[in-house]
């Protein structure tokens, strides 16, 4: 995995504590980012609240059954893309094909072997990066795409990147739910493109970086600042759109407790200012600093 690349998640649902504790530390020596759950309703907290590349799924587990977290993971629109890897004591011709009918990508039984699972991992991951070249909420472009649009900016003095943070997400969905996250999601993607195409002459490039990190390609100088300007304005002005209309006005919750703040960062960065190196990591540092936007 190259290091210039932002580790794909994995997430391991086992409640058998010496498996999970081995294939956790396996696949963070390997590079990947991993997050585990014991029990269904955990898993299924994880996945909503950071999104993985990739879930491995025992269907034995304490509370809910590992084909009720998948169908639950397919039913839900941030994650019925997700692949999922059954890794289960089940061995019964019935039970494989209840799992690959429920949408699995693949179905591995214990005992396993670990590099080969590994091997499957890495497979399901490279065939899933060409399917996911789009953001599944936004349909803004991502990783290879922003790539390449990053290479051309460094080679063109004359253009420069306009970059976006969010903030506060995760509080506002936790209160207000996936759906209208989502939304907002959509709502801060539609008013970098319309006011982008309104401004520039040719056809602008947006993408995302990662789920709450947006950026534009802009013609330096003049033009560049107008539309950031117009950016900057727009975002302020929808943001009170965002929440229930009761809520804006009084500043808090129909239950009392506080609104929880929606917030944003942009900023211009030139060409001679967009790193050469250290891919897009690198490029998030230079746009946003160690700042995470959440």
């Amino acid at each position: 995995m190259s290091t210039d690349e932002t580790p794909r998640h994995i997430l391991i649902v086992e409640d058998d504590p010496n498996t999970a504790e081995m294939l956790s530390a396996y696949f963070s020596s390997v590079g990947y980012q991993v997050s585990h759950a014991a029990w269904g309703q955990d898993a299924l907290k994880i996945a909503s609240e950071k999104l993985p590349d990739l879930v491995v799924l025992d269907i034995h587990l304490p509370d809910i059954d590992g084909y009720e977290v998948c169908m639950n993971l397919r039913s839900q629109r941030r994650t019925e893309h997700t692949p999922i890897i059954f890794l289960t004591e089940r061995r019964e011709r019935m039970d494989r094909l209840t799992g690959l009918q429920l949408g699995a990508v693949d179905y591995i039984t214990k005992p396993f072997d670990v590099q080969e699972l590994r091997f499957r991992v890495r497979n399901v991951l490279r065939r899933s990066n060409l399917d996911t070249l789009l953001h599944p909420v936004t349909g803004l472009p991502t990783s290879m795409l922003i790539e390449e649009q990053v290479e051309r900016v460094i080679e063109n003095a004359n253009l420069a990147i306009i970059g976006l943070a969010l903030h506060g997400m995760k509080a506002f969905s936790d209160a207000y739910g996936f759906v209208t996250h989502d939304d907002v999601l959509r709502a801060v993607a539609l008013i970098l493109r319309n006011t982008s195409t309104e401004i520039m002459a040719n056809d602008p490039f947006v993408g995302q970086l990662d789920t709450y990190q947006f950026l534009v390609v802009t013609p330096t100088g003049q033009e560049g600042y107008i539309v950031l300007g117009r950016l900057n304005q727009r975002l302020n002005e929808a943001i009170s759109f965002f929440y229930p209309h009761l809520d804006w006005e009084s500043g808090k919750r129909g239950d009392g407790s506080p609104l929880p703040k929606i917030s944003f960062d942009i900023k211009l960065l030139s060409s001679e200012q967009t790193p050469r190196e250290g891919g897009l990591p690198q490029l998030r540092r230079a746009l946003f600093g160690k700042k995470k936007s959440a």
